[in-house]
């Protein structure tokens, strides 16, 4: 028969029941795997498999033992009957979670296993939810089981009216309760899926429904890493930033699944914070999890995981700066989130670096240049990045210390992000070349020569105008730093 899951509610009894047509399980089986805490039937049968050097399935979960405990966080009672394959008794076990069970030999029509729970009572102070309602049920399945590979299916009630041709309804007509038997997961990994599988329709449709983002993908990114660790990826750049991106308290990561089982819906782990725009799927084979599934295990395998997404995010970047109303559009909406990586994440500082986009006062407004072709417009004799910081380009645009640089023709890169105060006290420089304020008071142009004669000139003129500067600075102490001279 058809392998599928069927879930069953009766609010009346307070019950909800599962039913599967799986292998079942025999007597013996469930007296040591479901009457022993901490036995995991999928561990054991997966060595078993392994000795007989025997594929294991890579949809199998399961690992500790223990999630079948679970139950008794919602109900009072579990009941479970099962009928091995290849047996004609089946075994119907019960307990309260009160540390007994109790076991006995029925008759069940066709094999697999099904599950009941006695619920209970719901409460509102704890949160407890009505297993018992459509909605409730099928959350729990879109959100933790949308992907596993086999049917999960529900009979769904519903009031049906007699209609005319044109979809009115018929007058006098009574409402009529129908039962339709509805699959509640899509069982569509399309991540699993090569590109060529799949079309750019079902691929937007898949990031809306993981990104509750109405707009279409900027980017797409897709990568099957083999290895000694194994996992699969389907990340998303959006074309629009969301409007909590630099909400303290909002949550950020990507989705990450286990054989795809969702495990935790923002897994920071996986992606730095200033790549928290990213959305996405990672699903490993063989990501070591601890007994509560949902906090990782610090180990050397999530490090390693979380470079090799961060390297294909990265990557992916590159090739998008190919397009450049593509890239702008990326920068416009996500830059000033993305240069934190420039003083958090020092193992790609040069990479973000190149990845940089920058105003400058050789661009009109709108557009942007990188320091790479900064760095290929420079003067002859120029050894500095000179850029000023501000509150805005307007802003940056009217301070007089940029009077001289436009007069002498030298570039002037903008930056106008809060953020860019703090990364540019921590990056010196690029290529060789420093990066020089020329709002700080120290930049000098010309050739050496020319800077040579101005220091001449101004300590000259530092004598002359000493005594001045001294009572500059002390009437206005409260307001001002320090009063000097400038060759601009």
């Amino acid at each position: 028969t058809e392998l599928t899951i069927f879930i069953e509610s009766d609010a009346d009894e307070r019950t909800l029941t599962i039913h599967d047509r799986g292998i079942g399980m025999s007597h013996d089986e469930v007296k040591d795997l479901i009457g022993t805490i901490a036995k995991s039937g999928t561990k054991e049968f997966i060595k078993n498999l392994q000795e007989n050097k025997e594929i294991a399935s890579p949809d199998m979960i399961g690992q500790f033992g223990v999630g079948f405990y679970a139950s008794y966080m919602v109900a009072d009672r579990v009941e479970l009957v099962t009928r091995r394959a290849g047996e004609d008794t089946a075994t119907r076990w019960e307990s309260a979670g009160e540390g007994t069970y109790t076991m006995e030999d029925v008759t069940k029509d066709e094999v697999g296993t099904t599950i009941t729970l006695y619920l209970k009572p719901t409460d509102d102070e704890d949160g407890m939810q009505d297993y018992t309602q459509e909605w409730v049920l099928r959350n729990i399945v879109k959100t933790y089981s949308d992907f596993v590979s086999y049917p999960i299916q529900m009979n769904i009630e519903r009031e049906e009216i007699e209609r005319d041709e044109e979809g009115n309804p018929v007058e006098g007509a009574q409402a009529q309760k129908n039962i339709t038997l509805e699959t509640l997961n899509s069982m569509k990994a399309i991540w699993l899926k090569d590109k060529k599988d799949t079309t750019d329709e079902e691929v937007n449709e898949f990031y809306k429904h993981i990104s509750h983002d109405w707009n279409e993908p900027l980017d797409v990114i897709r990568a099957k890493i083999e290895g000694m660790l194994e996992y699969r990826l389907m990340l998303f750049i959006p074309s629009k930033a969301p409007v909590d991106m630099f909400y303290r308290d909002a949550k950020f990561g990507v989705q990450l699944y286990v054989k795809r089982v969702f495990i935790m819906d923002d897994c920071k782990e996986l992606l730095p914070d200033y790549l928290r725009f990213v959305k996405g799927v990672v699903d490993s084979e063989d990501l070591s999890l601890n007994v509560s599934r949902e906090i990782l295990q610090q180990d050397r395998q999530v490090k390693k995981m979380g470079n090799g997404v961060v390297n294909k995010v990265l990557d992916a970047l590159k090739k998008l700066k190919n397009n450049e109303e593509k890239y702008n559009t990326f920068w416009n909406e996500f830059g000033a989130a993305f240069k934190e990586g420039l003083y958090n994440d020092h193992e790609n500082h040069d990479t973000l670096l190149e990845l940089l986009q920058c105003q400058s006062s050789m661009e009109d407004e709108g557009s942007l240049t990188t320091l790479q072709s900064y760095v290929d417009r420079m003067k002859d004799g120029q050894d500095e990045i000179y850029y000023l910081a501000g509150e805005s380009r307007q802003a940056v645009e009217n301070s007089p210390h940029l009077e001289a640089f436009k007069e002498k023709g030298y570039e002037v890169l903008y930056f106008t992000d809060p953020v860019d105060d703090i990364w540019l006290q921590q990056v010196t420089e690029y290529q060789g070349k420093a990066f020089q304020s020329v709002g700080k008071g120290e930049a000098e142009l010309g050739s050496e020569e020319e800077k040579k004669e101005a220091e001449e000139t101004r300590k000259e003129k530092q004598e002359t105008f000493g005594s001045l500067l001294e009572r500059m600075k002390e009437d206005l102490d409260e307001d001002i730093k320090e009063v000097r001279l400038s060759s601009r």
